[in-house]
């Protein structure tokens, strides 16, 4: 994994996103876990149109002041419930969701059974063109 796009990452609370097939990348909370990015989407939630379906992205980190630090591509796929990867992952990102309500055992059942909780893991080296911007899709 590319040095930048860890450090980036690391630090990031929001991320733009454009997944395959879309035209517009949208801005997602988000967080890092050992090497790959997660975002939370779904009904209470926020949307992410398209990431569900996609089988790739890419994935833009900008820094205090809104410049771009660093674009990377990434595979995408879904968390599952059931699996390790939930039980370790899910905690972290109820602890980052801000305003969640209900404990933190409450709020991973809804995800389990209302959400979608997505991993976005780096697949190569950043990429140095940036993608379309779509402002109309708010960070929750």
């Amino acid at each position: 994994m590319h040095p930048l796009v860890e450090e980036a990452a690391r630090k990031a609370a929001v991320a733009w996103v454009l997944p395959s097939g879309q035209e517009r990348a949208y801005p997602v909370w988000c967080l890092w876990a050992g090497d790959a990015l997660y975002v939370v989407s779904g009904p209470g939630e926020q949307p992410a149109p398209g990431l569900g379906e996609a089988d790739s992205a890419l994935v833009s980190l900008r820094g205090d002041h809104g410049g771009r630090i660093v674009t990377w591509p990434a595979a995408v796929s879904r968390v599952e419930p059931d699996g390790d990867e939930w039980t370790a992952v899910v905690p972290q990102l109820v602890a980052k969701r801000l305003n969640a309500t209900g404990t933190t055992d409450q709020v991973a059942a809804r995800w389990a059974t209302e959400c979608l909780v997505t991993r976005l893991a780096p697949t190569g080296d950043p990429v140095e063109q940036a993608h379309p911007v779509e402002q109309a899709h708010p960070v929750r």
